[in-house]
């Protein structure tokens, strides 16, 4: 693990919730990682307070509302969630994913910063939220801020959505996207 870490540019916890990724072996991976390089969290509520320490975690708005025992799906409960996911672990960052609502990045003191969603038409949201993470790591990874990184990300994940089955966007298809 401490060889693949010397190399990364960034490290991606993508928790699916299927018992591979652990309390312990989350202790042995982000202290090692953190600091030194970006760690990304998807998180699943299971393991929660273990993601720590970490760069950015990104729930989906259903599942920042429940870690934060909210109901109103409001930027106003969305923003207290984040706090409170903020609190509790200790991030750097939260970026709340809201599906057709785009997402909404909560970083340190700042006022939270809302992205419009991308996508156009929706055929299949299969694998958004991978891409997603996908796209912020290696938008951190090269040096973009999170707010950046979150933009390309929105970008992103509104192509692959707009894509029958599983899918992926190319980096052409990203910039393009912007322009």
């Amino acid at each position: 693990m401490k060889t693949a870490l010397a190399s990364a540019q960034a490290l991606v916890i993508s928790d699916y919730d299927k018992g591979v990724v652990t309390p312990r072996i989350l202790a042995e991976v982000l202290p090692a990682a953190y600091g030194r390089l970006p760690v990304l969290i998807d998180p699943k509520i299971r393991n929660f307070d273990s993601y720590r320490p970490a760069t950015l975690v990104t729930p989906n708005h259903h599942e920042a509302l429940r870690l934060a025992n909210l109901e109103e799906d409001s930027d106003a409960s969305l923003q207290t969630a984040a706090r409170m996911i903020r609190a509790r672990l200790g991030c750097d960052a939260v970026l709340i994913t809201r599906g057709d609502r785009g997402m909404v990045m909560f970083e340190g003191e700042r006022d939270p910063v809302h992205v419009a969603t991308a996508a156009r038409e929706v055929y299949d949201v299969t694998g958004a939220g991978d891409t997603v993470i996908a796209t912020l790591a290696a938008a951190l990874a090269a040096g973009a801020s999170l707010t950046e990184a979150a933009v390309l990300a929105n970008q992103a994940a509104g192509i692959v959505v707009g894509k029958l089955g599983t899918a992926t966007a190319s980096a052409e298809e990203v910039l393009a996207s912007i322009q």
